[in-house]
């Protein structure tokens, strides 16, 4: 299943951040700031962005939950968000909040379990399901 998710989160790389944060929402006088330097014009997040949010805290669950239950594969999940940000390249922003909900799912877990039991283990399978099944329609969804 390790192998699943991991081919699904590199298509995600052909989602080209730059095309889905290129959509501007502008209405007249309402979203266009004059500053000093010129127009402001403020973006919309991709339309993938809650469930890339998702994805990351996933990612963050399985870090910890599978280290836990003694699975040995070290750093992978915060390899596979790393190489999901790669991927992205998004803004400095949007790296933090994604970081923060790697973050958060990381945490929520390390609060709940000290050792693994059934329930943690099972929590894992089911986060891998979700996971594989979201690296897989991100890029089948949003993508080129």
């Amino acid at each position: 299943m390790l192998l699943v998710l991991t081919p699904a989160i590199f298509l995600i790389g052909h989602i080209s951040v730059a095309e889905a944060q290129n959509v501007t929402e502008v209405e007249p006088g309402s979203d266009v700031e004059e500053t000093q330097t010129g127009p402001t014009i403020r973006t919309l997040p991709p339309a993938y962005d809650d469930q890339m949010m998702r994805l990351a805290e996933i990612l963050g669950s399985l870090h910890y939950l599978r280290d836990l239950c003694g699975a040995e594969e070290e750093q992978l999940w915060r390899d596979q968000m790393q190489e999901m940000l790669d991927k992205e390249q998004p803004t400095q922003e949007r790296q933090q909040k994604l970081t923060a909900r790697f973050n958060r799912g990381f945490r929520n877990y390390q609060e709940i379990y000290r050792e693994c039991t059934p329930s943690a283990a099972e929590a894992a399978n089911r986060y891998l399901r979700q996971g594989t099944r979201l690296a897989s329609e991100i890029p089948s969804r949003y993508g080129n």
